[in-house]
């Protein structure tokens, strides 16, 4: 058995180059840019009034001041600013050469077409030129895009962006026992729930997932399975990747022509984990676990997901403080379910004392998983612990 770290660098480096393609900005959010995006322009483009009010000299202060025009978003003021002079101004608009200084509305006194001014107050209440991005200013971040980076890159006059192509991901469960939800069981036969729940772990990650039918526990359904796959970027298998009698996945993958990278590794739930190349492909046989199987998706198959979009692969633990104690640990890392609550300087984790990896509604009832190394001491409530969000 390997380590989780091991296992993890030997799934990332199966990872192909993310492809490039264009895309609309309107279809951009959650894609991962590979190129940067140039701003075509300046924002603002023009020293811009940051509130109503008017535009003057912040040397003719108090005044009186003559108000001789009038600038709005879009409708600005073209004429002249001679000393002693103020103009109406109001929030988007341009701010004329000569003026330094917005004055909000509700400090300015105002008879007829004069001002005075009792206090100005200490802010300018301009946006300078550029003071947002400049043209020629790179944007590229390290993440999906989400809707704020639509609207920056909107804002900088980009049409469209250079993104990684979806990885392609099927997903394939097998098992003479597997029925699709809908379906009414017969005796020994239980609802396939895996598939659905890797597809929809592969979507979160920015993959476009393929569910494949449910293979029967036949070499001749698996390999007919396989050649559906056929020009995906990931195939992911569930169960049957054991050594019992109906656990052909991983024979008839050998006999595919797949170059294993890994078999087994020290982790509960999750330790009978298959990886490897078969054909371009990248592989991953996950454990038939329901929970295992989940687990096991959460720390490979989304990493190396994002790996093929020249993302960061994640997730990084994050700290919280633990709620009870807990026994020393075993010989394998362990990823509890636990749930969390707020704490006064970071979250309380609590493991759920039934860890069975078969209990699916306890994992829907999990905020978190609760790292423990192996070999791992006996824990103290109120000690530091590492999880990862669910």
């Amino acid at each position: 058995m390997i380590s989780v770290e091991e296992a993890r660098t030997r799934v990332l480096a199966l990872a192909h180059a993310p492809e490039p393609e264009q895309v609309a900005l309107t279809d951009a959010l959650g894609r991962a840019m590979i190129a940067p995006a140039l701003a075509r322009l300046t924002q603002p483009p023009f020293d811009a009034s940051a509130m109503d009010g008017y535009a003057l000299r912040s040397a003719d202060l108090p005044g009186p001041l003559a108000v001789i025009g009038t600038a709005a978003a879009g409708v600005p003021y073209q004429g002249e600013t001679p000393p002693g002079s103020a103009i109406r101004i109001f929030t988007g608009a341009p701010v004329p050469a000569g003026y330094d200084r917005v004055v909000m509305q509700e400090m300015v006194t105002r008879e007829s077409d004069r001002i005075t001014i009792a206090e100005a107050g200490n802010n300018l209440n301009i946006r300078p030129k550029g003071n947002d991005f400049a043209q020629g200013s790179r944007f590229q971040p390290q993440r999906p895009l989400r809707p704020a980076d639509l609207a920056l890159l909107a804002a900088m006059n980009v049409p469209q962006v250079t993104v990684a192509r979806r990885p392609r991901v099927a997903v394939l469960a097998g098992g003479d026992e597997l029925v699709p939800p809908g379906t009414d069981p017969a005796p020994g036969q239980i609802i396939s729930s895996n598939d659905i729940a890797i597809a929809a772990l592969a979507r979160e990650a920015g993959a476009e997932p393929l569910v494949l039918p449910l293979a029967r526990d036949t070499e001749a359904s698996l390999r007919d399975r396989f050649a559906q796959a056929e020009g995906c970027d990931l195939i992911v298998t569930i169960g049957g990747a054991s050594v019992g009698d109906h656990d052909l996945i991983g024979k008839v993958a050998v006999d595919l022509g797949m170059e294993r990278a890994f078999y087994k590794l020290a982790m509960r739930p999750g330790k009978p984990l298959m990886a490897g190349r078969i054909g371009s492909a990248a592989m991953l046989g996950l454990p038939g676990n329901p929970v295992s199987a989940v687990v096991c998706a959460k720390l490979f198959m989304q990493p190396l997901i994002r790996a093929m979009q020249g993302l960061p692969p994640g997730p990084e633990p994050l700290q919280a403080v633990l709620g009870r104690d807990l026994a020393p640990e075993g010989d394998r890392q362990h990823y509890l379910r636990a749930r969390l609550s707020p704490g006064e300087t970071m979250p309380v984790i609590e493991p759920f004392p039934d860890q069975d990896s078969a209990r699916l509604w306890l994992l829907a009832e999990a905020d978190a998983l609760l790292i423990r190394p192996a070999q791992d001491p006996a824990r103290k409530a109120g000690e530091r612990m590492g999880y990862l969000p669910l």
